[in-house]
Formats: structure tokens, sequence, C-alpha cells
């Protein structure tokens, strides 16, 4: 006995499915990324931390130079004004400095070559769950100082400034947390990675504008720090902090070879970003092939 098909049944029958490369990818992202998100929600510490410590920061040294000669760093600029944007982009340099080890500790573990044997499609969203899960890391710890340094009366910048801020923020999380991935792929193990950490962070800490400005720094201080891409996220922040008429064409930095605007700044940072990107293309197509 035959039974005939109707047209639409004979359609959905030869119809085969379709992949949604792009929208595997997301899914693959996500789910990447929800596990480092439960990775810390079983460990908040270590988000109490993240945030506690540049409060502490902010707190303290404020109270540190608040007895500091009038006009050191701004006619009527307390020092807990002048720091805020210094912690918030330090803050979020830290963290994105240290996106490569969750990776190190998948690779030691074998977690990692589990995930390169497994149908995925595309191994990129490896790199790109850890990227989302430290720029939201970022944004929280950058909100939680935006909000203490309001409550020391450092002022609140317009919803302007707050989404320029948190342009520039990513920016340096993206470039910077690309870098760590790079490393994350290349070093032998943790203990190599630990130590860049630490040799790059403090020098890169003192070599920019958080702490002092520019002016304060002897000549050859203040070249190094001007070629720093800490300074060019520190200085437009700072601006925006203490200006409120602030634009693309506002001289946010005096260099010693000549003016830096904001929009110049911003350039700085997106061409950071892109260079540091391209710097690990050839490292991840060997590791996640």
């Amino acid at each position: 006995m035959s039974t005939t098909l109707s047209p639409s049944q004979t359609s959905l029958k030869n119809a085969e499915p379709t992949s949604n490369p792009f929208g595997e990818f997301l899914q693959e992202t996500g789910a990447l990324a929800r596990r480092l998100f439960i990775q810390l929600q079983r460990r908040p510490s270590t988000l109490a931390a993240g945030i506690i410590q540049p409060l502490m920061w902010l707190i303290l040294f404020g109270a540190l130079f608040q007895n500091a000669p009038a006009g050191l760093f701004g006619n009527d600029i307390s020092y807990g004004k002048f720091i805020g944007a210094g912690i918030i982009v330090f803050t979020a340099f830290g963290g994105a400095l240290n996106a490569g080890l969750p990776v190190m500790f998948d690779r030691e573990f074998g977690f990692l070559n589990r995930l390169l044997v497994a149908p995925l499609a595309s191994r990129y969203s490896i790199v790109a769950a850890s990227a989302i899960f430290i720029a939201t890391l970022s944004l929280i710890q950058t909100a939680a100082i935006v909000v203490m340094s309001a409550f020391l009366g450092a002022g609140l910048p317009g919803i302007p400034g707050l989404a320029v801020m948190t342009f520039i923020v990513l920016l340096l999380v993206l470039g910077v947390t690309a870098l760590s991935l790079g490393l994350a792929f290349s070093l032998p193990g943790h203990i190599e990675l630990i130590a860049v950490i630490f040799v790059t962070n403090l020098p890169l800490l003192f070599a920019s504008t958080a702490l002092v400005p520019l002016s304060f720094m002897p000549g050859w201080l203040q070249w190094v720090a001007s070629l720093n891409p800490l300074s060019y996220a520190i200085e437009p922040i700072r601006y925006i902090y203490l200006h409120q008429d602030w634009s693309l064409a506002s001289v946010v930095m005096q260099a010693p070879f000549g003016e830096v605007t904001m929009g110049a700044a911003l350039a700085v940072l997106i061409g950071f970003a892109l260079v540091s990107l391209l710097l690990i293309q050839p490292r991840l197509r060997r590791s996640l092939a």
C-alpha cells in the first residue's frame, strides 16, 4: 500500500536543516561565559575583593595626599578628584591583565584540550567568552569607583561623559585582555604568566599619569608616560571629571611632543586594541587549530 505525500510534506521531507554559524558562535560564547560567571558565583570573595581593593585605594590615597600644596594637581582640585580616573583605569587594566589565568589553568588541568576536540562552530568563542567576562567585571568595578568618588565629593559626570568613560574602559580591557590571552597560549605555565603580570603591573602604573600629573615627573619619565597607553585612558576620563564642557577637541594632555586632544586619545586606544588583536592572531591560530 503506497501513500502519496502532499507537495508541502514533500518539501519538508526534502528540506535539509540549515546551520547558522554566527548563531552557534554566540551560543557557544554564551555557554562558556556562563561557566566563568558560575565559577565567580561559587567564589564571591573574588568579586568582593575586586571591588573593595580599588575603593580602599581611592579612600587611602585621597586621605594620604589631602594636605598636598594647593595648586599641585590644578586649581581647586583635590587629590581625591584627581586620582579617581587613575584608579578606574588601573583597576580595569589589572583585571584584564589577569584574563589569561583562567585559560592557563584550563590548559594545565586538561579542560582546554576537551574544548579543542569538541565540535565547536568556532574555537574563538573561548577567547570571546573570556573577553566578555573580564569586560563585565571591569564595568562593575568602574561603577563602584564612580559611585564612591561621587560620595567623596568628586562629582558625577553626565550621561555622555559616562558613555565615553565606558567606551574607554572597554577599549583598554579589549586590548590588554587580548595580550593576556596571547601570553596564556604562549607561555609554558601559570608561574611564568604570573611573573609577567607582576613585572608589568606596577611599572606601568608608576610610568603613567595615574598617581601624579605629567608636569610633576622628570623629563625622561614624561616621555615614557606619554607613550604609555594607560595615560591615554586616564587623561580623557580625568578631563571629563574635571570639566563639564568637554569635547573631542578638548586638550586632555600636554605631552612633551605636543598637545593631545580627547579625540586623539580615543584614536590611540582604538589603535592599541586593534594592534593587540592583530598581534595575537598567529598565536591563536596555532593554538586553536
